[in-house]
């Protein structure tokens, strides 16, 4: 048997996340489009419980049309619904004979638009994509403007209230290093370990493109807070050795009451400590989260990313 290893980038926002699911009328491993023409138009009925798809039944259908097998397909990280990746790391295992480099344009020819595979390799047979990463970094991207757009509006939370970026640095120091999270996920079994460590944190801000599609600035209504000069995007890297089910949308849901001033310093350093979901922020949506790399070495990522 052969030990593929797969770069696997996404939009998410039409998938009900990565982890196959066994729903009511969907044959398991069933994407939820039934033809290369089907597979490569846009998904018309996301809310349609039955039919929403999830990135590795995608994979595994897609594999199953090359290889006539049906794999078990490994993905590195279980994002959830309306997550996006640009560096899923996956693995299955096959006794096809297709050379890897040959498994990329026959695999993305039966996936949806939304999923492309970058890139494939074959790797040792222990190789697992999820129990050999070392660590994950995620970005959370907010707009922090009166006015949201149009544009790529799937991939980011529009936050229309002042942020003090710097009162938010200040906060994430008290979440580096190794904690226990458990304040900032969503069902977490009183028995289940909660315990990561974030090696590092940070929060950037960036300015949105120097045109937009029309040519010209600004996009924000008259008289807003702020102009066509303003850094309205902020960013958020974090790297971590794992983390609990939706533990970043619930970091940055509370660092974002810091930095609207709802919440204090010594307050968010109370709630790290108190390990009670219910004295935290909200869950940020999850349009706005995108894995961004797994690293499978201590300095850095497999050289296929």
């Amino acid at each position: 048997m052969r030990n593929i290893r797969l770069l696997i980038e996404y939009d998410g926002t039409n998938f009900s996340g990565w982890q196959e699911q066994r729903l009511k009328g969907v044959r398991s491993g069933e994407c939820g489009v039934g033809s290369a023409e089907i597979a490569h138009s846009t998904f018309s009925t996301p809310n349609s419980e039955s039919r929403i798809p999830t990135i590795q039944a995608c994979l595994r259908e897609a594999i199953h049309k090359i290889t006539g097998e049906w794999v078990v397909v490994y993905g590195a990280s279980r994002t959830d619904a309306g997550v996006h990746a640009l560096g899923q790391v996956a693995n299955f295992k096959t006794s096809s004979r297709l050379p890897a480099e040959r498994l990329v344009p026959a695999l993305n020819h039966y996936l949806p638009r939304e999923i492309v595979v970058r890139s494939a390799g074959e790797v040792s047979e222990e190789f697992h994509a999820q129990f050999h990463a070392k660590s994950k970094v995620y970005r959370y991207t907010i707009l922090n403007d009166p006015v949201p757009r149009a544009i790529n509006r799937n991939f980011y939370y529009h936050f229309h209230c002042p942020l003090d970026v710097e009162r938010m640095k200040e906060a994430a120091q008290h979440l580096l290093g190794r904690h226990d999270f458990r304040a900032f996920c969503v069902e977490a079994h009183n028995k289940e370990n909660t315990v990561r460590t974030i090696k590092s944190l940070e929060i950037l801000k960036s300015s949105p493109p120097e045109a937009d599609v029309a040519g010209h600035y600004p996009l924000s209504a008259s008289g807003g807070l702020m102009d066509s000069k303003t850094k309205r995007y902020i960013h958020f890297f974090i790297e971590a050795d794992g983390f609990l089910h939706k533990m970043i949308r619930g970091i940055v849901g509370t660092l974002l009451l810091v930095g609207s001033g709802k919440v204090g310093l010594v307050e968010f350093k109370r709630v790290v400590e108190a390990r009670d979901r219910s004295l935290a922020g909200p869950t940020a949506p999850a349009r706005g989260l995108c894995l961004l790399k797994v690293n499978y070495t201590e300095n850095g990522t497999w050289s296929g990313q």
